[in-house]
Order: C-alpha cells, then structure tokens, then sequence
C-alpha cells in the first residue's frame, strides 16, 4: 500500500503475511516508516553544505542533534500518474527553496509481481543549474512470529561508517572478523544496530542484496548498482511496542552527511533524468 503524503509504502503483504512494520491509515509514520528520504539521506551535519562553490543552510529538522535529516519530500504530497493493477506511479515536484534552489521532480513506480515488490525511481532536474542529490528508503520488515533477536542478517559489505554521537560519520572500518561483519549469514542477537555499511559486494546482475532469515523464511531486500549503501537500524529508539520490533532494511545512493563530504553525491545537470531500483522478495527456506 502506496500513501500520497511522503509517496511511501505503507504495507506490503506476500503469501498473506504483512511482511512491513508499517502503520495505521490515521498514524503518522514513526521513525520515517517507509519513507522516500530524498534529495538527501540520512543527516547534514548543522544542515550546512557546499556545492559549487555556494554555501547553503538546511532548516534543522533533527533539533536533538542539530542536523538536517532525510530530505524535503517526506511530507509533500506526491500525486498518482498512472494505476494499473499491478502498479502505481506516483510524482512529486520538489520547488527551489532556501537551503536548497533546485527543482526537481520525483517519480517512483511500485510494481507487483511473481517475484515480490520493485520499486523504480527517477529524479528529474526540471530547473537551472546543477543539482547535488542523493536517495534512499527507509522500510521496516518482520518477519512475523520471530524476534528481531532471533534474525539472521546478511549484509554484503565490506566496511561500515563510524559515527560520533550525532550520528555523524567520523571515519569508516573493516567489518571482517568483527561484530558488524555479516558478510556470512550471522544472528542478530542482542546487537544494537544503526549502522550504514560501504563497499558492497554485488551479484553477478550486478545488484546486492541484505538478507533477513528465520530458518523457515527469507526476505531479501535488493538493490541496483546505484545503490551504494545500505544502512540497518534494528529499531531500538523507537517508542512503546515499536522498539526493536522490526529491521529498517534502507537501500541508499551515498553515506550519512554526502553533501559534505561529497561522497558519491550524484551531480544532476539541467534536464537530466536518474533512474535507480530496489524490491523485496520472500522465499520459503528448505
């Protein structure tokens, strides 16, 4: 289920199983459930950037840290295009403002198949001047009937970023042989996760994928080469029966604070068009 505030998944059923910790038609979404996080990820360090050789200020809008977090688009609405059934297209059309003078329009199109669900996004610069952009999502998956503790993860990357206690990077580490390595199937356990991890490891089509399995069910989570991040959040901050309830799973284009460091922010020219895909599937295990 697709929402028009924020152009989010709200819920997603296979086998008739609600696989996404989602939420209720009259709930706000908790913890940017299912949200699309663009024209950036995760936070801005002060919500100041520098692009072209021009300084910007983001408002704040993580008051607690003091950062500017997961884009403009997370409550705007987006309006539907085309609806077939099996699919919907949906757009939104981000105006220039201050912080960030850019236009650009959104669109993503959920598609339901044999395979699972495949998400497809385009991001389009409709103005003048180039644009800095990035893009990630941000779903919660169960896998109903098992405790997060009792997951096991695969994550194919090869380094994760360090972070301060602003979640903000401060560095990046190998993840072999540690806690955080989950390059082979590993339990959760009690592990705390928010993590964002680098250097992925793709399969032969080119996409990489994170994994969630119970021994009787696995959901994997793919991506396509423009995702070069994935971030893991095992839910722990957020409130009452939410808390580590469920795994946020989040595909993303570049690492927390990118508009500062410029790390693998994608550069939109006038009328350049993005295009980037990401699903789910479900598989029965033995």
């Amino acid at each position: 289920m697709v929402v028009e505030v924020g152009g989010g998944l709200r819920a997603y059923r296979a086998g008739g199983v609600d696989y996404l910790d989602g939420y209720a038609e009259d709930e706000l979404p908790p913890g940017s459930s299912g949200h699309v996080l663009a024209p950036w990820p995760s936070r801005i360090r002060d919500g100041r950037y520098t692009f072209g050789g021009e300084s910007y200020q983001l408002p704040i809008t993580e008051p607690a840290k003091h950062n500017a977090i997961h884009g403009l688009v997370a409550w705007q609405r987006w309006r539907l295009v085309e609806r077939t059934d099996a699919s919907v297209l949906i757009e939104c059309a981000l105006p220039a403002q201050v912080g960030y003078p850019w236009q650009v329009t959104l669109r993503t199109r959920y598609t339901l198949g044999p395979d699972g669900l495949r998400v497809d996004h385009e991001a389009t610069n409709v103005g003048v001047g180039a644009a800095p952009f990035g893009l990630a999502t941000h779903p919660y998956f169960r896998l109903p009937g098992t405790p997060v503790d009792d997951l096991t993860l695969t994550v194919p990357a090869r380094s994760r970023v360090l972070f301060d206690n602003r979640l903000l990077p401060i560095g990046a580490a190998k993840v072999t042989g540690g806690d955080l390595d989950f390059t082979a199937p590993k339990r959760i356990g009690a592990q705390v996760l928010d993590n964002a991890f680098g250097e992925i490891e793709r399969d032969p089509d080119g996409t990489s994928s994170v994994r969630l399995s119970d021994g009787a069910r696995t959901l994997r989570v793919w991506a396509g080469e423009a995702f070069k991040w994935w971030v893991v959040f095992t839910s722990d901050t957020l409130h009452g029966d939410r808390q580590r309830r469920a795994v946020a799973v989040e595909p993303q284009t570049c690492p927390p604070d990118a508009f500062r460091s410029g790390h693998d922010v994608i550069v939109l020219e006038p009328g350049d068009t993005w295009s980037a895909s990401w699903g789910v599937t479900v598989s029965l295990d033995g």
